[in-house]
Parts: C-alpha cells; structure tokens; sequence
C-alpha cells in the first residue's frame, strides 16, 4: 500500500524553481554582497589584525601563521560545509553559498595588494565591521551563505541540548578568543567590536530600517477604536475572536499592522477612546501581502 501513494508523496515534495527574477536577483546580489565582504577584510579589518567570527575568522589567524593568502584559505575551508549543507540544506542554497564563497575568495586575492585606507585599528573596526555586515546580509537575504559555521551549529545543535544560537556564540568566542594568542588582546578586543557592528549590520540588511510593528487591542469599545483608526491612521484592521479564561466572556480583538512611526499615535487613539482598554505592541519584519499598505486619508 506504501509504495502506490510514494511517487505522489514525492511531486508534491518537490522543490519549486526560482523565478527569473528570483534568480536575476541572486546572480547580481549575492557577489556583491561578496565583495563587500572582501572590502571589509582586505581594506579595513585584516590589515590592521583584527578578525571576524566564523570561519572567515579562522581562516585569518591560519593566513597570518602560515603565510598562505586569505582569498584561498576560505574557500579550502568553506568547501568541507557546501557539501554538509547540500546534503542537510538543499540544493539551491549549496549552490548559492558556493557562488558566494568562490565570489568571495576571488575578490579578496584581486583586493589583496590595495593600499589600507586606516591604520587606526577603532575607525577599521567600525567601518569594517559595517561593509563586512551589509554584505554578509545581502547573501543570507538571497539565500546563500560565506561562513560554514551555521551548518556546523547545526550538526552540533542535534547532537547536543544547546539552542543553534548559543552554539554559534560559543565558536564564535572560541575564534574572538584565539585571536588574543596571535594578535594580542587588544586586537582581540577591537575584534569584538567589529563582530558585534557586523552582527547588527546583518540583521538591518536582512530585515530592513523600516521595521513595522504588530497591534493587539482587547476593548468593549472595539468597534469604535477600529473605526478611528481606519479614519485617523489609515490602516485596516482586523477581529480575532477571543475568549477571557477566567470569566468566559467573548471578546473581540483588534489587530493591525503600523509603521514605527505610527505607533505613537495609535497609543494616543487608544487611550483617548478607552484608558482601561489592553494594548500590546511588538516587533515584526518583512509584512507582505493583505492591505497593509496605507490608503489616503482625506
């Protein structure tokens, strides 16, 4: 009986193809990304011995000792986790990773002889860790990768208690931490800040600087305060049926989607209409589709 449902089981399984313009996106992106990477290291961070996380990280220190050039030491080292992650990731993305790696590899031995822009080890930091995190961004938005330690935490995070977070930290602390022994601690230090820019810088790349907000509002007045806000925000909104569990009375919630900048307003709304209403607001990224975008208010 198995085997008469399995070929259906596998069509609707498979994986779905990009879109040229998915793939148009990917093929311009995704090396650029990669050259930013390799502007950040050559240009700011490596001239000045300060590393970032990961192998890239590694591949610095094992550059510095053995003398071998960067650009060919991260894509030896890179290469064991393309094949990893082909077999646990997929496909697209192994390829995607590999584009970006050999990109990568490519663009730090052509930017290798160009003349370092600061020797001040803080400005080389900040601004390293800035072009080094947009770029890093721009491949992990388009679905690929320039580090194998994300698919190493992987392997790790099934085989132990520890969240896949906190087994990227930890390598990561090891690498920040080994730099101390090869380019001493102040170095070190200056490392940390350069991780820690990139790491922000990656997040606002990925998720973006306009970073919406989600709305839940429990009122006897919601009515009302659906309607003000349709008038006075221009956004729509929508009730979810819910349910006290303490006095089992029915409830209507609101929920809509603002900008950042609304948030003030709304709050404003709310409490002029209904002090004792309940109001939580949080964080999310990347809406789309529905009527989120705002009408006209006349």
């Amino acid at each position: 009986m198995d085997g008469l449902f399995e070929p259906k089981l596998q069509t609707k399984s498979q994986h779905k193809k990009l879109s040229k313009t998915q793939l148009a996106k990917r093929i311009i992106l995704v090396p650029l990304g990669a050259l930013l990477v390799a502007i950040g290291l050559e240009i700011f961070l490596v001239p000045n011995q300060i590393i970032d996380g990961g192998i890239v990280g590694v591949s610095i220190i094992l550059s510095h000792l053995s003398g071998i050039k960067l650009g060919y030491l991260l894509l030896i080292l890179n290469l064991p986790f393309f094949f990893i992650g082909y077999k646990q990731i997929g496909k697209t993305f192994a390829l995607t990773t590999l584009f970006g790696v050999t990109t990568l590899s490519i663009c730090t031995l052509w930017l290798h002889p160009v003349p370092v822009l600061t020797d001040d080890p803080l400005l080389a930091s900040v601004f390293g860790g800035i072009i080094l995190g947009i770029g890093v961004g721009l491949v992990i938005r388009y679905g690929g990768s320039l580090d194998g330690t994300e698919i190493l935490a992987i392997l790790f995070n099934k085989a132990t208690p520890f969240s896949l977070g906190e087994v990227v930290m930890f390598f990561n602390l090891f690498i920040l931490g080994s730099a101390g022994f090869v380019f001493g601690w102040e170095r070190a230090m200056y490392s940390l800040i350069a991780y820690f820019i990139a790491f922000k810088m990656i997040d606002i790349t990925i998720e973006g600087f306009e970073s919406s907000k989600s709305v839940w509002i429990i009122s006897d007045r919601h009515k009302e305060i659906a309607e003000t806000l349709n008038a006075r925000l221009g956004r729509g909104v929508t009730y979810l049926n819910g349910e006290g569990a303490y006095t089992g009375d029915a409830k209507k919630v609101i929920f809509c989607v603002i900008t950042r900048l609304e948030e003030a307003k709304l709050k404003s709304i709310v409490e002029e209409l209904d002090p004792t209403a309940f109001l939580a607001v949080g964080d999310i990224h990347d809406v789309k589709g529905g009527r989120f975008r705002k009408r006209n208010i006349h």
